[in-house]
């Protein structure tokens, strides 16, 4: 059986209240997720708090909690996962950044491509902010850049977790793109 179509399978039963399905699950989701927080972690400063394996753990122990959600497809996981990831950095920066007293953050251009992660130096706080104004402007184009860019799904991946098409989500890739360059340049 492919990996996409066991990952949903097991997903499936999970749902239905099938723990073995879990601990089947865990292995094949783990080197995505790793690879997810590999790639938040690239953005970060050197000596942040979290590690790619504790930022891997903490959002294990989210996605494990979270029974709330019924998860639909390999897709919709790895979406909710990235979303926990970022969450949970943007956390531990405004907690660093309030330990500081309001320490001023780092201005980054966000680059028009959005191909790669931030360099060192990203101001996640600043990012998140300006993700939340365009959630608030119009969230399925804030929805598509978090699973393009942190999520790191594929066009075709993310039209299935939201239920548009290809296109649709290649016209909310291309205007997010802008509008958040603009947002962040106002920072």
């Amino acid at each position: 059986m492919d990996d996409r179509v066991a990952i949903t399978t097991l997903l499936l039963a999970w749902n239905g209240g099938d723990q073995a399905a879990l601990h089947r699950l865990i292995p094949l989701v783990h080197d995505e997720l790793r690879r997810l927080a590999h790639r938040y972690m690239r953005g970060e400063r050197c000596g942040h708090p979290l590690q790619t394996t504790a930022l891997v753990n903490e959002a294990y122990v989210r996605l494990v909690d979270s029974s709330r959600v019924r998860w639909q497809s390999r897709a919709h996981f790895f979406a909710v996962s990235a979303q926990l990831m970022r969450r949970i950095l943007v956390d531990v920066a405004r907690t660093r950044r309030k330990h500081k007293r309001g320490g001023g953050g780092v201005h980054v251009s966000f680059d028009e491509a959005l191909a790669v992660a931030g360099g060192p130096g990203l101001d996640v706080i600043a990012l998140d902010d300006a993700l939340r104004s365009l959630a608030a402007f119009d969230e399925r184009k804030s929805k598509v850049v978090e699973l393009r860019y942190f999520g790191g799904l594929s066009v075709d991946e993310t039209a299935e977790a939201l239920g548009v098409s290809s296109v649709t989500v290649m016209r909310d890739w291309s205007v997010a793109k802008v509008w958040l360059l603009r947002e962040l340049e106002r920072a």
